[in-house]
């Protein structure tokens, strides 16, 4: 079953066949895909979109784009619009994005932030090079506090 898993009112999370479910989108008012993925594709219809072109490897350096999607998701929920942030299964990439937003823009520890996202999607698990690169931005955001 294709679903969109709500983070907060405005933040999903999901894998790619439930993103590429318009009519779903549609209902649940989505108007920012953020799709962390090389292959995926996006939803057929008109939202704002970004690609973030990376494979689930502990190697790649996701936390190069942190900055980018989590000020994209921000604006996004700030213009009055919901976002989604989805990778092929919606358990390791998207997760660590919609992690790295809430430690920055709801002030929550990486610990807390990960629990909440599991709540939500129990199968999230960012693998061990995504943790790592989410500590390091955790300690990056606590030093600018």
């Amino acid at each position: 079953m294709a679903e969109l898993y709500k983070v907060t009112d405005s933040l999903m999370i999901s894998n790619a066949r439930a993103a590429c479910k318009k009519d779903l989108l549609i209902a649940e008012g989505v108007t920012c895909c953020i799709n962390v993925s090389r292959r995926q594709p996006f939803p057929d219809f008109e939202v704002r979109t970004l690609r973030v072109p990376v494979v689930d490897d502990p190697l790649q350096n996701l936390s190069l784009h942190f900055d980018q999607c989590v000020e994209l998701i921000d604006s996004t929920i700030k213009s009055g619009g919901k976002c989604l942030v989805y990778c092929k299964h919606g358990r390791s990439r998207s997760a660590t994005i919609c992690i790295a937003y809430l430690i920055k823009h709801w002030n929550m520890s990486l610990e807390d932030a990960f629990q909440m996202v599991k709540a939500v999607r129990p199968s999230v698990e960012p693998n061990a090079g995504f943790w790592s690169q989410l500590e390091s931005y955790e300690k990056s955001i606590q030093l600018k506090h």
